[in-house]
């Protein structure tokens, strides 16, 4: 960006007396940016935000540019840039949801990353909304001045077996976990999601009915709840809000395609792919799936072997993308039968009459949402 060339400082001097909330996990932060955006809209006043996910210091700084009297600030961001944004901003409210491992040729591990994040926080001034269920999370904010507990689950566990302040083996029961060693365990929360609910920390119950399907969009919006309750706005105010989103930047959107009709699912790693099996059709139902493994994908197909696919058998099966045979091994190993097809296209002309659910990691998505954009 010109401007960041011109004064390195930008994000500084567009960020000064604007109430700033930053959002930032490997999953998830994109939709809770957006559900936090439309919370604060309970306040009556203009937001600005990187809505569609450019949550690197240019993206940022245009976000803040483009509404320049906007009082509040709501900005995604990307998990390794968390602490200079933290220092540049100076956050009254930090969200923080999830840490997985996501694009390892080219990221930090997440142990790392948690540790910049403690760093980051001790030294901070902020209020922190943080997932206790994650382990690396709570280890992160548990440095912070002022935390929030949101208990929201995490049904991913592949990334967090071992105590992040020791080592030693982790210990999880219905009551959450806890390190055997050194007795660092998950802490109380005050916001909890109990299955379609929100308990606040009044301890009053709210059914959430929110358009966005699934269990993680149930904690994303939790989590906004939690932020924007530190803004002064009740849970009644901002549920209507929230129910009025339906999709986000793509991800949810149903599309009508030569008479069928089909759903757009992003899962960029293991976690999110976890996330999106989540929300198919209790009915078999055809999907598409289509892998990507360009320069933000990361280049690293790997992780595909710690997806469990076998949720999958019994289903119609498109495989699509630059690296569909990579994902065809893999389903293979898992004994789903599936059909390569050449797009969402092809994959559209073999399904019968109906639905078909997408699921496509980042640059797939985005060439499958440019090519549904085209005419018929």
């Amino acid at each position: 960006m010109l401007g960041l060339r011109v004064e390195p400082d930008l994000l500084r001097i567009l960020s000064a007396d604007r109430q700033i909330v930053l959002v930032s996990a490997t999953n998830g932060k994109t939709t809770t940016t957006r559900l936090i955006s439309a919370a604060l809209g309970a306040l009556g006043q203009e937001v600005a935000s990187n809505a569609f996910g450019a949550n690197m210091a240019a993206g940022l700084t245009s976000a803040l540019g483009r509404a320049p009297n906007a009082p509040f600030g709501v900005l995604e961001v990307d998990e390794r840039h968390l602490p200079a944004v933290i220092a540049a901003t100076k956050p009254r409210v930090v969200a923080l949801l999830n840490l997985s491992r996501d694009q390892m040729d080219r990221a930090a591990e997440i142990w790392l990353v948690a540790r910049r994040w403690r760093e980051a926080l001790a030294a901070a001034d902020c209020r922190v909304i943080a997932n206790a269920d994650d382990p690396l999370i709570a280890w992160a904010a548990s440095g912070a001045k002022h935390v929030t507990w949101v208990a929201v689950g995490q049904r991913w566990h592949e990334d967090s077996w071992c105590c992040p302040q020791c080592g030693s083996h982790l210990r999880r029961d219905d009551l959450g976990w806890r390190c055997g060693e050194c007795g660092f365990a998950r802490p109380p929360a005050s916001w909890v999601l109990d299955d379609g609910a929100v308990i606040d920390a009044a301890g009053q119950v709210t059914e959430l009915s929110l358009e966005l399907p699934g269990r993680a969009n149930m904690a994303n919006a939790v989590v906004a709840l939690a932020v924007v309750h530190s803004f002064g706005a009740d849970v009644s105010q901002m549920l209507p809000r929230l129910r009025k989103v339906k999709s986000v930047a793509g991800r949810y959107t149903r599309v009508q395609r030569h008479g069928r009709e089909l759903r757009l699912l992003l899962a960029k790693n293991p976690a999110g792919w976890l996330e999106a099996f989540d929300v198919l059709s209790a009915v078999p139902g055809p999907v598409m799936l289509s892998v990507n493994a360009q320069g933000p994908d990361g280049r690293d197909t790997s992780w595909l072997w710690d997806v469990d696919y076998r949720v999958l058998i019994g289903r119609p099966v498109f495989v699509a993308g630059e690296r569909r045979i990579d994902l065809a091994v893999r389903l293979e190993a898992d004994q789903v039968a599936f059909v390569l097809v050449n797009g969402v296209d092809d994959a559209v002309s073999k399904v019968e009459a109906g639905a078909l659910d997408v699921i496509a990691n980042y640059t797939a998505f985005q060439q499958i949402r440019s090519a549904l954009g085209r005419a018929e």
